[in-house]
């Protein structure tokens, strides 16, 4: 979740060049090979696309004799794989045939002309109909075509260590009303158990859109009812400048990082501290609260690398609370990623045949459980074998009803990082709050050509 980070020419380049070599000749250059590009974990042991991928690449060719399909993987922290996928999709040499695509990315990449519309093809496929409302406007362009078929959504709330609540003398039903609430809850844990982190909250460039919209985001969108958005205005079709919600969601973050209630400033600007997280910090105690995703269970379940039997009795949830607990009294932020066909690609048609190969129900469902995501096939969520699958599966997805999607038009990759550079200064404490605010609103006019207003 991740937008792209500023890189430097010579570390362009060099991404450049690393996805050409990836990419060999280009999706055309066999007209029997489906070229799929995806991301993959930065962490080793967690293979969780690679194994589905591997079993719908079998099935494909199985009913497509003839036809192969080359995965073709990108191994990089979030804002880098936005840098390779684009420089890939650029050019018919290096474009594959299918990429994945972040759903806040989307519009950048229409308005470029990277991607194809895919209208003809779900005009023919049945299965389309199957998809929720929500997340096909996910998908969709300003131009009201389709450059996407969604594989999931997600939903975001506050993960807590039962064992070590226990230790400080808190709750193992932990419900908080407020923003309050949840900073008292830390501050206990740091008086009361110093060796954990009490709480983890994404900050700053380094770890991307995971800053803007895992914190952030479901920060600002709690400061308003729940029928407001607090960072685009929908009539004026203008983004809406730093103010009191942007400056009370920036005075949270500086709050956690001053009274040193996060991790050390080090490891929070690390852009493989997503990773840690969930390979170490949860698994191992050493992190009390974590303000994150739906999927966090895909890296402990069996053969993910980091099995963790005890996941599910150790961790309590709760939702992220508004800031004063109005209403509805809980919030939540929902992206997802779709499989998108390059406007370049040689065998577009043989692509949307795998498309349809990994969006059976029976596959969807698959990928929902072994994700940890959440179904955005009505027949899927219907289902309760996929309800019943995991714990946690319910809490997240009851989420859905009170959720907020950023308002992903082509400008909004340049807002989500002006926002990361504000959190980011009062991160380290090199700016107040006051002047980060101030220099987001001279960034979002200078993101937006000066589309911007006042609330």
């Amino acid at each position: 979740m991740r937008p792209t980070a500023a890189l430097t020419p010579l570390v362009a380049l060099a991404l450049a060049a690393t996805t050409l070599t990836a990419c060999g000749g280009g999706s055309g250059s066999d007209p029997d090979t489906v070229k799929v590009s995806f991301k993959q974990s930065t962490d080793n042991s967690v293979k969780v696309m690679d194994t589905y991928l591997a079993d719908i690449r079998k099935q494909f060719e199985k009913a497509h004799p003839g036809k192969k399909v080359e995965l073709v993987p990108i191994k990089a922290p979030d804002s880098e794989y936005y840098t390779k996928l684009q420089q890939m999709l650029r050019s018919p040499k290096t474009a594959p045939d299918l990429v994945y695509e972040d759903t806040f990315l989307i519009n950048s990449d229409i308005t470029s002309g990277y991607l194809k519309p895919l209208d003809p093809y779900l005009a023919k496929w049945p299965d389309w109909n199957r998809f929720i409302d929500t997340a096909k406007a996910a998908a969709k362009g300003e131009d009201g075509k389709t450059y996407g078929v969604p594989d999931g959504t997600d939903t975001r709330g506050l993960w807590f260590n039962k064992d070590v609540f226990e230790k400080a003398g808190l709750p193992a039903d932990w419900q908080p009303r407020t923003w309050n609430d949840v900073l008292t809850a830390a501050r206990t844990i740091k008086k009361k158990v110093p060796d954990v982190i009490p709480l983890n909250a994404y900050t700053g460039k380094p770890v991307g859109e995971a800053a803007a919209m895992q914190t952030f985001e479901m920060l600002l969108y709690g400061t308003v009812d729940g029928g407001t958005d607090p960072l685009y205005d929908k009539n004026s079709k203008k983004w809406i400048a730093g103010g009191k919600a942007f400056e009370d969601a920036l005075s949270f973050v500086e709050t956690v990082y001053r009274e040193k209630l996060g991790p050390d400033v080090s490891d929070a600007l690390d852009p493989n501290v997503m990773t840690r997280v969930r390979g170490e910090w949860l698994p191992q105690g050493k992190l009390a609260i974590a303000l994150d995703g739906s999927w966090l269970p895909q890296d402990w379940l069996p053969g993910s690398g980091h099995e963790w039997p005890e996941w599910s009795r150790t961790l309590g949830l709760a939702a992220m609370p508004t800031q004063h607990g109005q209403a509805p009294g809980k919030v939540s932020m929902s992206g997802g990623w779709t499989w998108s066909i390059p406007a370049k690609a040689g065998n577009p048609d043989l692509a949307f045949e795998f498309v349809k190969t990994m969006q059976t129900k029976a596959n969807a469902q698959k990928w929902y459980v072994a994700n940890s995501g959440i179904a955005v096939r009505e027949d899927v969520a219907e289902d309760p074998a996929y309800v019943d699958a995991q714990p946690g599966i319910k809490f997240f997805t009851d989420l859905v009803s009170t959720t907020h999607y950023r308002p992903a038009y082509p400008a909004y990759p340049k807002v989500s990082t002006a926002i990361q550079e504000a959190m980011e200064g009062v991160t380290t404490g090199d700016t107040s709050v006051a002047e980060a605010t101030s220099s987001y609103t001279d960034a979002l006019k200078d993101a937006t050509d000066n589309q911007v207003v006042e609330r």
